[in-house]
């Protein structure tokens, strides 16, 4: 009787954690221009740095990223994940402590429940379950946000045509940089807000001090796109030798434009491919049956038939 009701317990503290670490990961800051001076400094500072911050950390959530912090491998685990969390589009500061929080409680939660499942069974046979639960507690949180990272990426990629094309028209009006890309970004925060989020990032950056090479290349770092990092290095090279930046965006867009259908073409011809198997394993078996099941039936019949006359 004791069993259950302690399993039942720890479900509910398992999923309440789940729970509160989605409600921490995507809730809305409430402060945004303090909360991108906040991330200037994070992504400004040496991954020593980003150590002992989590040291001088006050609330619960400082406090537990700087206690799995002394675990062996963990911070690069910490590193690797702040990264991917930013190139997914989640910026807001519990982000990271949310995600490992709720890593930790799906793992607890796999483990917990298999455990229980197989209660009744010997050990031999608890350990395999035990490790796929392990391992799919791993490994599912992972691939889910690999698919966020993919997603807003795939986000960026579709905006990227039009929002240079703007960029290099208002800038043909005369506005300087900063005013374009602030311009840019209003104009296309309801149709591409992705993209219009990381240009006000920049600007934001660029006026709170930092050099403008450094904010493209935390752009770059935070999006993790070949076309944005070549965007970034036309501007600050039309910038440096005093080229027209509108003419060089404007065949840039035509250039995106071009790669995106071929990356389109290229995604045609391997849905051929990519169908050959489901239709070898669920399609091919099915025709065979709907042709050759009554053919056999009917032969048999008849030989059946045959035998019974003799």
């Amino acid at each position: 009787m004791l069993t259950p009701i302690l399993f039942f317990v720890f479900a509910f503290a398992t999923v309440s954690a789940l729970l509160w670490s989605a409600v921490q990961l995507w809730q809305v800051e409430e402060n945004p221009l303090e909360d991108r001076l906040a991330e200037l400094q994070s992504q400004s500072a040496s991954p020593g740095v980003q150590f002992r911050r989590r040291h001088r950390g006050r609330g619960f959530l400082d406090r537990f990223l700087f206690v799995i912090s002394h675990i062996p491998g963990m911070e690069d685990y910490l590193n690797d994940t702040e990264r991917e969390l930013a190139q997914a589009g989640i910026r807001n500061r519990q982000a990271l402590a949310s995600f490992v929080i709720g890593h930790v409680a799906f793992m607890a939660l796999m483990l917990g429940g298999m455990f229980y499942l197989q209660r009744g069974n010997p050990f031999s046979q608890k350990f395999g379950g035990l490790v796929a639960a392990f391992l799919l507690g791993w490994l599912l949180p992972n691939q889910i946000l690999h698919r966020l990272v993919r997603r807003y990426r795939a986000k960026l990629q579709e905006a990227l045509p039009d929002t240079v094309d703007l960029l290099g028209i208002v800038l043909g009006t005369g506005l300087a940089l900063d005013q374009a890309m602030t311009r840019v970004a209003e104009e296309m925060e309801y149709i591409y807000p992705e993209l219009a989020n990381e240009f006000y990032t920049v600007v934001m950056q660029v006026r709170a001090g930092q050099e403008r090479q450094k904010a493209f290349a935390q752009m770059v770092r935070r999006t993790g796109l070949e076309d944005i990092k070549s965007l970034s290095a036309m501007i600050l090279q039309s910038e440096r030798f005093g080229t027209s930046l509108s003419q060089a965006l404007k065949v840039y867009a035509d250039a995106l434009r071009t790669r995106r259908r071929l990356r389109a073409e290229a995604a045609v011809g391997k849905a051929g491919i990519k169908m050959l198997f489901p239709i070898v394993l669920f399609i091919l078996p099915a025709l065979f049956v709907v042709t050759l099941v009554p053919g056999l039936l009917s032969v048999l019949r008849d030989l059946k038939g045959g035998i019974g006359a003799r």
